[in-house]
């Protein structure tokens, strides 16, 4: 019996050794395979929103745009014609003095020319859109016209209607990609010290406006100065980024998918005649027929009335029956 017992107490000293030592080999396993936390966090940061890569740029925009479409939610419980009439005037000021005039006409293409002075009050106007400043806006916008639907175009609908028209903006990795990571084609607007000033200062003149519009008018003129305003004009500009590339129709043989789209001329001050656009992007006028709207070149036509914009440039004949497509 003493022999059995010792025999017992033998086997368990020998068994709970074997498991000792399973243990402490999986444990070493572990510990040597372990990726470190800072792999983890990459890896799990890689896969944020759409499961491409992301920088902090990336999130400040998507949460300045969503904060932008949150702040429209109360648009309905505080109007009032103070609020309105701020809104009509910002956005005239930001979307057709900004966008329209300035970053795209003037300052991308060079259609016509202006008074410095009133070419960096309009410039300004611009950088209230919340579209950042005007060499990255002017910069992505010569990209779209040399690759335009190809597969360095920063925002072509071949990548998905929504990455064309807002999902670009949340995907700087791949532009820069795009864009072999240099930014080469805007040397006349960086050794210019106002727009590189605009670029290192962006942030902090919408806020500015922000500030003044509550001391003013409290958080409905927030509302609808700062949320409402924004959104109309972002999803104005974007359409032609996204639907004048899908929908309507061809007058110019381009080479892309631009289109002539009615409806978005009419929310966009004219831009909506996208293949015009493409075909004779030097042209300050994009509605080219007398009735294709674009109040864009309206005014245009006005500040050359008066003296302020010079060189004002047309497409010629001998060029559109160059471009001309045989049905048009």
């Amino acid at each position: 019996m003493l022999l059995d017992t010792k025999k017992l107490k033998i086997n368990k000293m020998v068994n709970m050794f074997i498991l000792s030592s399973l243990f402490h080999s999986k444990h070493k396993t572990r510990e040597t395979t372990m990726v470190p936390q800072t792999e983890v966090t990459k890896k799990r940061m890689n896969v944020i929103l759409w499961g491409r890569k992301r920088k902090l740029l990336d999130i400040v925009n998507a949460f300045g745009v969503l904060t932008m479409h949150v702040l429209c939610l109360f648009a309905p419980f505080t109007f009032s014609w103070g609020a309105y009439l701020v809104y009509v005037v910002l956005v005239f000021m930001t979307a057709l003095l900004g966008i329209t005039i300035s970053y795209h006409r003037n300052l991308t293409h060079r259609s016509f020319k202006l008074p410095k002075w009133l070419e960096y009050f309009f410039a300004y106007c611009g950088a209230h859109a919340l579209q950042l400043d005007p060499i990255f806006w002017v910069s992505t916008h010569r990209y779209h016209h040399q690759f335009a639907d190809t597969e360095k175009d920063p925002h072509s609908p071949n990548e998905g209607f929504w990455y064309s028209h807002i999902n670009w903006i949340f995907d700087t990795i791949t532009l820069a990609e795009k864009r072999s990571g240099r930014r080469n084609n805007v040397d006349d607007l960086e050794k210019q010290p106002f727009y590189r000033f605009l670029q290192k200062t962006y942030f902090v003149h919408p806020i500015a406006l922000a500030a003044i519009l509550y001391a003013c008018g409290g958080f409905s003129y927030i509302v609808w100065g700062m949320g409402a305003r924004i959104v109309t004009v972002y999803h104005c500009t974007f359409l032609v980024n996204s639907a004048a590339h899908l929908w309507g129709k061809q007058a110019w043989n381009t080479g892309d998918d631009s289109k002539n789209n009615w409806w978005v001329a009419i929310f966009s001050f004219g831009e909506g005649w996208h293949n015009n656009h493409h075909a004779f992007p030097y042209s300050a006028r994009h509605g080219l027929e007398w009735w294709q709207i674009d109040v864009t070149w309206w005014i245009i036509m006005f500040l050359e009335a008066i003296g302020l914009a010079t060189d004002v440039k047309l497409p010629e004949e001998s060029h559109k029956k160059r471009l001309a497509l045989k049905n048009n």
